[in-house]
C-alpha cells in the first residue's frame, strides 16, 4: 500500500509538470514557423488506420492480404481510441476470445482462450515467446497481433487457438514527441511519454515511459492498482545494409488484487455468481497484495546481404517475477447457506529467467517461374521457473501453519470468514506469512529450425507452406525432497499449408491446414499447463489442427478491409487421466466457427472496426479426475460445450469526424454464456457493454479525449473459474486525457 500511496504522488506530480510543459510548448509553437520534420511526423500521423496491411513479425512472409490464415491487428490507432493500458483490456477488442481467470495451480495473469483454447503459453514480444505468468501493460507496444488457429509452424509449441504477439515500440527513423496525461474517475491518475530522436548519423534513440495508479472502477475499498514503466532503446546503423537495435523493458506494478463473486445458486455452489451487490469485494485491504517485475533485454543485428536478402539475429534475456496473496471466495463447505464466504488465500511466488536467441534468414528469389517469399530459421531458449508460495500462520491458531487460511467451515466468529452480502475489507489482519521460495523448480529447453515459404505461381496463385521442427526438453526438481527429478525429452514435427486464389489484386479466396503440439512442461511451471508428473512425464504432446476456407478484400480504394473465414479447430491427444496413477493421451475436443472482420475507413471522416466470431465447441472424449486417490469420472460430460467459449462474441468500435476539431467515438462489445467448467453447471451470463469517446484538437498538436466506458453501468463478469468464483468486470468509468505529439 505505501508503494501505492507514493504512486499517486508521483503520478499526480508528473501530471502537473507536464500539463505546464505542453502549455509552454502550445504557445512556443504558436510563436515558430514549424520544422520539415515536425511536418513530416504530423503528416505520418494522420496517416495512422484502424486498417493494417502488413504484420510487424517477419514471420508472415505475405502481407496480411495473401495469407491464408485468420490475423486480427489491434491497431495503433485503435489503441488510442480507446486508451486501452492493460492488454487484457485490448484484448477485448478481439471477438472469440475470452479471458480465463487464475486460482491455485492457474497464476494470476493474462490468460486469453483464442477459439476455446488457452494461449496463456502462446504469448510473444516481437515474435519471442514472452509466456510468463505477469499482467502485461501497453505503455510501450506499438500494436498487437492476434493469430487465429493452430500455429506451431509459427511460433513453436503451443498455439493449439492461436497466438498473441505484441510489437514493441523501438527506435526509428525522425524526431517526435507524444504523450498523454489523463485523469478521471477511481481515482485514475496514468501519464504516458514517447520520445524519438534521430542523431541523423543513423543512430535513433527511443524511450516510452509510463506511471499508473487506479481504483477498480465500481468497487469501494477494493482492488487498486499501481505501476511504473520504461522501455528505452538505441538502434545504430538506420539506413545502412546493417543496423543493430538495443532495447530493454522494465515494468513493476504493486497492485491489491480482486477474484471475484462464488458461485450460488438455488442454494449450490454451482450456477451464476452470487447475487450480491454490484462491486461487492470479499478481500482484506491489510493482507492481499500482487507484486510484479518483469525485464526484457533486447540485442536485435540485422544485415542485408544483398537488396532482397535479410540475415537477423535476435537474442532476449527476460527475468519476470510474480508475487501474490489474495483472497479467494471459497464456496465449497457450503458457508453460504448461513450467508457466510471463507477468505481463502492463494499465494504464489515465482521467479522466472529466460533467454531466446533466433537466427533468420528472410527474403525474396525466383526460381524459374516461381516468386519465393522465405523465412529459414533457427531459435533456442533457454528457461527456468522457481516457484514457490506462502505459508500463514494465525494467533487464534497457536501451533498450526497452512498455505491455504484457518476456520474454512466458518465455526469461529473471526475475519477469516466474512459476510457474504456485506463484506467488510477493512477487517483486522492478526496473522502473519512466511515464504517459501523455490519449492520447485523447473527447466525447460527448446531448439527449433524452420522454414516458411509464400509462394507466387502467378498473379492468382499464391501457396503458403510451412515446416518446423522442434526438440523440447523439461525437468522438475522437488527442492523440498531428494527425489530424483522428473523429466520429458520429445521431439515433433509441426507444419502449415495454404492455397490462395487472388480473383483481383484488392482480393483473396483461401483454403488452408495447420498444426500445433503442446508437449509436457511447455510454460516451465510459470502458467496453468499441467506441471511435470510420474503419470504424464513419458505421454506424447498433445496435437491440434485447424482447416480454414476465407476471404480477405481491400475496398474503397484499399482504406477498407473485409474478412470472412469459417474453420474447425480440431484437439487431438489431450492428457487425460484414466485412474489416481495413470494417465494416457485419450482425450479429444474441437472448435467448429465462423468469423467476420471490418477494419478501416469507410470515408475520410468515418473509421470502423468490428468483428463477429460464432463458435460451436465440444469436449468429446474425457477421462477422469483425480485429488489424491479419489477420481470422479467426466465422461459423462462427452459433448459437453467447453469451458471459456462464448457461442457469440462481437465487437464494433467506430469514429466520425463531424468537423475538423471533433472526433466522435462510439462501441460495443458483446459476449455469450461461458461455462467455467466442464460439466457445464457454473457459469456467467452473457452481457452488451457500451463504451463512448469525444476528443477534440486543440491546435495540431494538442487535444483533449473523454472516454466513457460501460456507459450503462452493465453488471457483468469476464472470468469464469471452473471451480469457486467468476471475476466481476469494472462498472461505469470516465477519463479525460490531454494528448499531445510534436
Amino acid at each position: 500500500m505505501a508503494f501505492i500511496k507514493t504512486r499517486k504522488k508521483i503520478v499526480s506530480s508528473a501530471i502537473a509538470s507536464s500539463l505546464s510543459v505542453i502549455a509552454m510548448n502550445a504557445v512556443a509553437q504558436e510563436q515558430i514557423t514549424t520544422l520539415d520534420t515536425i511536418h513530416q511526423d504530423v503528416q505520418t500521423e494522420q496517416k495512422q488506420s484502424l486498417k493494417v496491411d502488413k504484420s510487424a513479425n517477419t514471420k508472415y512472409v505475405a502481407p496480411l492480404l495473401d495469407t491464408p490464415k485468420s490475423v486480427s491487428v489491434i491497431s495503433k490507432q485503435l489503441i488510442e481510441d480507446t486508451q486501452v493500458t492493460t492488454l487484457s483490456d485490448a484484448l477485448r477488442n478481439v471477438p472469440g476470445i475470452t479471458l480465463g481467470a487464475g486460482e491455485g495451480g492457474n497464476p494470476n495473469g493474462d490468460r486469453p482462450f483464442i477459439r476455446g483454447y488457452s494461449s496463456e503459453s502462446s504469448m510473444y514480444v516481437d515474435g519471442v515467446r514472452s509466456a510468463t505468468s505477469q499482467n502485461r501493460e501497453m505503455f510501450a507496444v506499438e500494436q498487437v497481433e492476434v493469430t487465429k488457429g493452430s500455429a506451431s509452424a509459427l511460433g513453436g509449441a503451443g498455439a493449439a487457438g492461436g497466438s498473441v504477439n505484441m510489437i514493441s515500440k523501438v527506435a526509428k527513423k525522425g524526431d517526435f514527441l507524444e504523450g498523454s496525461v489523463g485523469a478521471g474517475t477511481d481515482n485514475y491518475q496514468r501519464i504516458t511519454l514517447d520520445g524519438n530522436k534521430d542523431f541523423g548519423n543513423g543512430i535513433a534513440a527511443r524511450v516510452a515511459l509510463m506511471g499508473h495508479h487506479n481504483e477498480k472502477a465500481g468497487q469501494a475499498d477494493g482492488a487498486e492498482y499501481a505501476r511504473v514503466g520504461i522501455a528505452p532503446s538505441i538502434t545504430f546503423g538506420l539506413d545502412t545494409p546493417t543496423r543493430t537495435t538495443l532495447s530493454y523493458y522494465y515494468l513493476k506494478s504493486d497492485d491489491t488484487p480482486d477474484s471475484g463473486v462464488p458461485y450460488w445458486t438455488d442454494g449450490k455452489s454451482a450456477g451464476k455468481p452470487l447475487n450480491v451487490k454490484q462491486g461487492v469485494y470479499y478481500g482484506m485491504l491489510n493482507r492481499d497484495f500482487q507484486k510484479q517485475e518483469n525485464h526484457i533485454g533486447t540485442v536485435k543485428i540485422e544485415h542485408d546481404l544483398t537488396d532482397n536478402l535479410t540475415l537477423s539475429n535476435t537474442a532476449v534475456y527476460s527475468k519476470s517475477k510474480n508475487d501474490y496473496l489474495w483472497t479467494q471466495p471459497d464456496d465449497s463447505k457450503g458457508n453460504i447457506a448461513q450467508d457466510k464466504v471463507w477468505r481463502r488465500v492463494n499465494s504464489r511466488i515465482t521467479d522466472t529467467s529466460t533467454f531466446t536467441d533466433q537466427l533468420a534468414l528472410t527474403g525474396k528469389l525466383n526460381t524459374g517461374a516461381l516468386k519465393h517469399s522465405f523465412n529459414i530459421g533457427a531459435e533456442y531458449s533457454d528457461q527456468e521457473s522457481d516457484k514457490g508460495n506462502y505459508n500463514i500462520t494465525d494467533p487464534q491458531y497457536p501451533g498450526q501453519n497452512t498455505t491455504t487460511g484457518f476456520n474454512s467451515n466458518c465455526k469461529d466468529i473471526n475475519t477469516w470468514c466474512t459476510d457474504a452480502y456485506n463484506p467488510n475489507s477493512r477487517d483486522p489482519w492478526l496473522g502473519s506469512i512466511s515464504a517459501k521460495k523455490a519449492n520447485t523448480t523447473t527447466t525447460a529447453q527448446t531448439t527449433s529450425v524452420y522454414l516458411l515459404d509464400s509462394i507466387e505461381f502467378s498473379p492468382q496463385w499464391l501457396l503458403d507452406l510451412g515446416l518446423r521442427w522442434d526438440k523440447f526438453e523439461s525437468e522438475l526438481k522437488d527442492n523440498t525432497t531428494v527425489a530424483t527429478p522428473l523429466k520429458s525429452d520429445t521431439d515433433f514435427f509441426s507444419y502449415q499449408a495454404g492455397l490462395t486464389f487472388k480473383p483481383a489484386p484488392n482480393g483473396s479466396i483461401y483454403a488452408s491446414f495447420a498444426t500445433s503440439a503442446n508437449p509436457v512442461g511447455i510454460d516451465a511451471g510459470d502458467g496453468s499447463e499441467s506441471t511435470i508428473s510420474t503419470n504424464i512425464k513419458d505421454l506424447d504432446p498433445e496435437e491440434s489442427r485447424t482447416f480454414e476456407i476465407g476471404t480477405k478484400w481491400d475496398l474503397l480504394d484499399d482504406k477498407l478491409n473485409l474478412t470472412a473465414a469459417i474453420f474447425r479447430t480440431e484437439k487431438q491427444n489431450t492428457r487425460i487421466a484414466l485412474d489416481s496413477n495413470t494417465s494416457t493421451n485419450g482425450g479429444a475436443s474441437k472448435v467448429d466457427g465462423i468469423e467476420l472482420g471490418l477494419n478501416g475507413n469507410i470515408t475520410d471522416k468515418w473509421a470502423v472496426s468490428a468483428g463477429y466470431t460464432y463458435l460451436d465447441s465440444e469436449s468429446t472424449k474425457n477421462g477422469v479426475s483425480c485429488r489424491g486417490t479419489n477420481c470422479t469420472d467426466q465422461t459423462i460430460y462427452n459433448g459437453n460445450q467447453m469451458p471459456n467459449v462464448a457461442k457469440n462474441s462481437a465487437t464494433l468500435w467506430t469514429t466520425y469526424q463531424v468537423m475538423p476539431q471533433l472526433t466522435l467515438g462510439a462501441g460495443a462489445i458483446a459476449m455469450d454464456k461461458v461455462y467455467g467448467d466442464l460439466a457445464n453447471t457454473k457459469y456467467v451470463n452473457g452481457y452488451v457493454r457500451y463504451d463512448a469517446m469525444a476528443r477534440y484538437n486543440v491546435n495540431k498538436n494538442v487535444d483533449l479525449q473523454l472516454n466513457v466506458n460501460n456507459l450503462s453501468d452493465k453488471r457483468y463478469f469476464t472470468k469464469a473459474y471452473a471451480s469457486h468464483y467468476a471475476t466481476e468486470a469494472e462498472g461505469r468509468s470516465a477519463v479525460l486525457s490531454v494528448n499531445f505529439k510534436y
